[in-house]
């Protein structure tokens, strides 16, 4: 099973540490897993472990983009220049393509393996917002980096995809969260905890976008009525105190086999229907919608910061699908 999935949710509602925790459920039962911290607070390497020396060290994907451009542009003759190319360049013919286990100069400048108690994962990050971006830049053009390598990933049996992104609502600002085949919004039993749900919700209405929410800091079942009051059969389970994860918390974890029975088993009802959405996954309309938002962002403001017309960048013909892989290059279908 081949899967790309998200994670969403407002500020401090547990986002990172469920799909820390998710993360390691996936490599614990030998998956292969790309992560991608795509929050504008990058915590997703100190959750799975990373001191701070090490989380720090990790490349920013965005201080990267020029080398992704180039290695993805490939032989593509619709693309003038990687200079051309935006967060929303769509693959075509000669394009090449990323596969969550292969080696290439993408994973070699951006991702770090993080070994784990059961495994190991490749993690990836946008890199933090810092002060010298500050009135200059917007932190969409630091996940536009992620968006791209999204657009131009193919990934395989027992592959996984998880992006922790950003808090909020703002995944929006972009064609990204059009990307995933299931989309986790972690809330709170709260009415503000709720309250981003029904954003995504109505946002994501026209795009097909597979939605459950995992509600976290559930205390009872009077919490748990909440939800499902707020959020109908959207609700997928309920995730309570953890004590493994409060040490985590503190940089002492036990070995991971040692999370509460009834977390594990929540984290494998997240699996399996993850899994089970994978068979709606329809690759036309994926391509489509990549295409969608790139002619918007092109006609918004991409022609008018590269000097091209960047509709031109659009194959017609092609689908991007696990066919269209030949040694990484993608061919018309």
């Amino acid at each position: 099973m081949n899967m790309k999935i998200a994670f969403v949710g407002k500020g401090g509602s547990g986002k990172t540490t469920l799909s820390s925790l998710f993360i390691r459920h996936l490599a614990a039962n030998e998956a292969h897993v790309v992560a991608v911290d795509a929050d504008i607070n990058q915590h997703l390497g100190a959750a799975l472990g990373l001191d701070d020396e090490e989380a720090a060290a990790l490349p920013a994907m965005g201080a990267h983009l020029p080398l992704i451009k180039d290695y993805l542009r490939g032989s593509n003759p619709r693309i003038a220049s990687a200079e051309t190319m935006i967060k929303t360049t769509p693959p075509g013919e000669g394009s090449r393509l990323l596969r969550v286990c292969e080696d290439n100069p993408v994973y070699d400048a951006c991702a770090r393996t993080v070994r784990l108690d059961d495994g190991e994962v490749r993690l990836m990050a946008t890199g933090p917002f810092t002060e010298s971006d500050l009135g200059v830049a917007c932190y969409h053009s630091k996940v536009g980096a992620v968006e791209l390598c999204l657009n131009h990933l193919v990934d395989g049996p027992d592959e996984y995809v998880v992006v922790d992104m950003t808090a909020g609502s703002d995944s929006f600002a972009s064609g990204m969260f059009t990307r995933f085949d299931m989309t986790f919004l972690v809330a709170e039993p709260t009415r503000k905890g709720v309250s981003v749900y029904r954003q995504y919700k109505e946002y994501a209405r026209d795009f097909g976008v597979a939605l459950r929410v995992v509600g976290n800091k559930v205390q009872g079942q009077d919490d748990l009525d909440f939800l499902r009051a707020e959020v109908g059969d959207d609700l997928l389970v309920g995730v309570g105190h953890s004590d493994w994860v409060r040490s985590m918390e503190k940089g002492r974890p036990s070995r991971f086999e040692l999370l509460e029975a009834d977390n594990r088993m929540a984290l494998q009802a997240l699996q399996d229907v993850a899994e089970d959405s994978y068979t709606q996954r329809d690759w036309k309309r994926y391509t489509r919608q990549m295409v969608h938002f790139h002619l918007k962002n092109a006609e918004s403001w991409g022609n008018a910061k590269t000097g091209a017309d960047l509709a031109a960048q659009v194959d017609p013909a092609f689908v991007l699908d696990e066919r269209c892989v030949q040694r990484g290059a993608a061919q018309p279908v």
